[in-house]
């Protein structure tokens, strides 16, 4: 799912759940940062479009480089977007390290899923035991799904407790 907002609709649901326990905008940070390698297959047509960073263990690395890269990147984008504005919102360390290895994981077992060039394990194996599971259509539907219902649950959740 190359650059597409599917992968956000779990980390909506995961926000809800969560509250100030995770960054939703760090997470996105962390799917934008996944698919540098495959766009930059795409353009140069050379390479393996879901390479090493569509691994665990390019995952770990990437989701590291995209908490500490992450945490500075959310907060000024909440300023400009005005949610920090009379307070700085300042996101705990912790909060990006979680947020970006939920995005980081997330994001090889859902492409796991959608992708055969997928090979979530190497260097340990080269299958991908995710491959074909469920459909596309249901992967699509699931992210989907779990995006509406996380951000009713969000907004309700905000209007209970008067945070809008």
């Amino acid at each position: 799912m190359p650059f597409t907002p599917i992968h956000m609709g779990p980390g909506i649901l995961l926000k809800a759940i969560l509250q100030s326990s995770f960054s939703l905008m760090v997470f996105g940070w962390t799917q934008i940062v996944m698919d540098i390698q495959p766009l930059i297959v795409l353009i140069t047509a050379e390479g393996h479009l879901h390479g090493f960073t569509h691994t665990y263990v390019g995952a770990v690395l990437l989701a590291i480089f995209s908490a500490l890269t992450g945490k500075y990147l959310s907060e000024l984008g909440l300023i400009i977007i005005g949610l920090s504005k009379d307070k700085p919102i300042k996101i705990i360390w912790w909060v990006c390290f979680l947020s970006a290895f939920i995005g980081s994981f997330s994001h090889v077992f859902l492409d796991s899923i959608m992708h055969a060039d997928v090979e979530p394990f190497y260097p340990v194996t080269l299958d991908n035991p995710f491959h074909g599971i469920i459909s596309i259509s249901a992967l699509h539907k699931v992210c989907l799904y779990s995006g509406l219902m996380g951000a009713a649950i969000y907004y309700f959740v905000s209007w209970r407790f008067n945070k809008i």
